[in-house]
């Protein structure tokens, strides 16, 4: 009987090969992998005014749409800055089928944030509801473009949290205080709720102020 001379070799084929290793290429066809936008994500302390870097992308999601929106009207002072599904919906009312609305408006929304964010201009975002789905895009659009990334969460009344909303709310709030936003990345998070909502007077997109008597009572500047 003869012995082996050595280990046999076997062929696979191509078609035959399945699973993925980083040292193989991509399959033709295959759509690239999402970018890894992963960050630290650091929890603020709620102050009477929250600063930021101008340029930045400012999240603002809460279980009550009408809470959050009046919160952002009354703490934003650029009007400019603040761009939503809601507000692009009204300005295409009446002017395109109802059917196309809420495909136009999003189409709408998305140019309109990618256009402020490659001019390095700000951005405040009601989000639409509280899944990361809903904020995701806009959130790689900025770290794509190296743009600082922040979110604020507004606390509601329970009355306020639709039955199905009530699991997602808690992993955000599970999350947001673990710091692990980052892993969406979102630099900052903060969370507002009762008195820290009220006592809340500005956000600001601009440098911290040089005069010292003023600069302990605002918010850390936040890139």
């Amino acid at each position: 009987m003869s012995t082996p001379s050595g280990p046999r070799s076997v062929k696979i084929a191509n078609d035959e090969r399945g699973g993925w290793s980083s040292d193989r290429p991509r399959r033709d066809g295959a759509p690239p992998r999402p970018a890894d936008i992963t960050v630290r994500c650091r929890v603020l302390t709620p102050s009477d005014r929250m600063r930021y870097s101008p340029g930045s992308l400012l999240v603002v999601v809460s279980a009550s749409a009408a809470e959050r929106d009046a919160l952002v009207q009354r703490l934003v002072e650029d009007r400019a800055s603040v761009l939503s599904l809601d507000k692009v919906r009204g300005l295409l009312a009446g002017k395109v089928p109802e059917d196309d609305v809420e495909a136009r408006a999003a189409q709408l929304l998305d140019a309109a944030v990618a256009k402020r964010l490659e001019a390095g201009e700000t951005v405040v975002l009601p989000a639409e509801g509280l899944a990361p789905e809903g904020r995701e895009r806009f959130v790689r659009m900025a770290a794509a473009l190296r743009r600082p990334r922040h979110m604020m969460v507004l606390e509601t009344g329970r009355e306020n949290v639709a039955e199905e909303d009530r699991t997602t709310l808690n992993e955000l709030r599970r999350a947001l205080d673990a710091g692990e936003l980052g892993a969406e990345g979102f630099q900052t998070a903060v969370r507002l709720g009762g008195t820290t909502a009220s006592e809340l007077k500005r956000i600001l997109f601009r440098p911290p102020p040089r005069d010292d008597d003023d600069g302990p009572r605002a918010g850390r500047l936040s890139n």
